[in-house]
């Protein structure tokens, strides 16, 4: 059997808004975005650029009691986790165009690893593994 996974749901306030976060700052590519007329909603997936993983779709709050859940999907822990080739690059490029960082860069075990916010105050670590790390981004593969 061979299973992955495709999309994480990610809830947000307004497409647009969180487009314009996660392609223009983040650098991800916008893989769809599609109107679905039946339920008048956009179906929306952005990806890290050259990524293989899963992508996230862009889900806006319909309902009222999902309006609580934007910015803390995770109850304020970290969500995700955005592994990179290099990066100190990524790091110095996010706090240069103002995303706000909530823990600073820290060498561990596993690699580099400091903790940034979305645009709605989602937490994600901005990762770059050490080499011999299973999930590793390998430049040579």
């Amino acid at each position: 059997m061979k299973q992955n996974i495709v999309h994480i749901a990610l809830v947000v306030k307004d497409y647009d808004d969180a487009i314009d976060f996660y392609v223009n700052k983040l650098k991800f590519d916008l893989v769809e975005d599609t109107y679905q007329p039946e339920q008048d909603k956009r179906w929306v997936v952005v990806a890290p650029p050259n990524s293989t993983g899963a992508s996230i779709l862009l889900a806006r709050a319909s309902k009222p009691e999902q309006h609580s859940f934007i910015g803390n999907q995770a109850g304020g822990r970290v969500f995700l986790f955005l592994n990179t080739d290099d990066f100190w690059r990524d790091y110095e490029r996010m706090i240069d165009i103002g995303i706000h960082f909530v823990r600073e860069p820290k060498e561990q075990d596993y690699g580099w690893v400091a903790v940034f916010e979305d645009l709605y105050g989602n937490l994600w670590d901005l990762l770059q593994l050490n080499p011999d790390h299973p999930m590793a981004i390998r430049i040579d593969a």
